[in-house]
């Protein structure tokens, strides 16, 4: 199956298109927004990083952060400070943005402020969820299920297109990791050509791939060394965009703060993609009736 092209935006940012013989697009951002002012600041950051390293952007920040391991957990600012810093960023930068949801009423409602809604891995089976999103117009991000076969995937995307129509309809697939018994994850590259053979474009996430759900007792941790060498890996398959959790202090994250890259890890992490990348060419092509 060919794989569409998916555009992001709208005439007020830089639209980003996704899919075969486009630029390598980026995801990138911090984990969870922190306050305003912060996001801002980091979404300025990220951004010429980006624009150095001739990468499309699309900033990526959540609003909440709706499954954390433990009640007590760090979870963001919420969804009303959250489109205040979301909407700033579009408006001051110029970017589009992605931020996850997490029940069908939030749909509507942050769908107006950003140009892509991202499906959590755990939430990529709810039904209402996916088709609420897919009602909106926008984008829709769905990230793999740690419990999911990839193939499976072209049912989540089909939930959305029922409600998009055919015509409309923009989905992303995300691999972020199988579940590999208790508190580990492994990727296994099949899944990204699998995906892809949706027909629709694929997303790596280099951050939580190399998450440790639970890692450490009541919050997940990780192995952030693993982050490039997987990244890499993903690129040379042929997936069409990377994923990737970014903080200027990862170590005062109020998430994932063994797996984001510090902001001065960021430019030489998207360089080794974008060499990859011109080595590898094109996304791999099955040979007729190979299975």
């Amino acid at each position: 199956m060919d794989v569409k092209h998916v555009d992001i935006g709208d005439d007020a940012v830089a639209r980003v298109r996704v899919g075969p013989g486009e630029k390598l697009a980026l995801l990138a951002g911090p984990c969870v927004i922190e306050s305003v002012d912060s996001c801002v600041e980091q979404a300025r950051a990220v951004k010429r990083m980006a624009t150095e390293a001739g990468l499309p952007l699309v900033f990526k920040a959540s609003f909440d952060k709706a499954n954390r391991t433990s009640v007590t957990s760090r979870r963001g600012v919420g969804i009303d400070e959250g489109l205040e810093a979301l909407r700033a960023i579009r408006t001051e930068l110029g970017v589009p943005v992605v931020t996850d949801i997490h029940t069908p009423d939030q749909a509507g409602r942050v769908g107006e402020v950003v140009d892509i809604l991202q499906i959590p891995a755990f939430l990529c089976r709810q039904t209402d969820l996916l088709v609420a999103a897919g009602r909106t117009g926008r984008c829709v991000n769905i990230k793999k299920g740690q419990f999911l076969a990839p193939e499976l995937m072209a049912h989540a995307a089909a939930k959305v297109v029922s409600a998009a129509g055919e015509t409309n309809a923009r989905v992303l697939l995300t691999e972020r990791g199988t579940s590999f018994g208790y508190g580990d994850l492994v990727v296994d590259m099949r899944a990204l050509v699998t995906m892809r053979e949706s027909g629709w474009p694929v997303v790596y996430d280099a951050t939580h791939s190399v998450q440790k759900p639970g890692g450490r007792g009541d919050s997940s941790g990780g192995d952030r060394s693993m982050v490039s060498a997987l990244a890499r890996a993903a690129v040379a398959a042929g997936i069409d965009a990377v994923f990737v959790e970014t903080h200027p202090r990862p170590a005062e994250a109020f998430s994932d703060a063994a797996t984001q890259l510090p902001h001065e890890d960021l430019p030489a992490f998207l360089a080794q993609l974008v060499a990859v990348r011109a080595c590898a060419g094109g996304p791999p092509v099955r040979p007729d009736g190979d299975t």
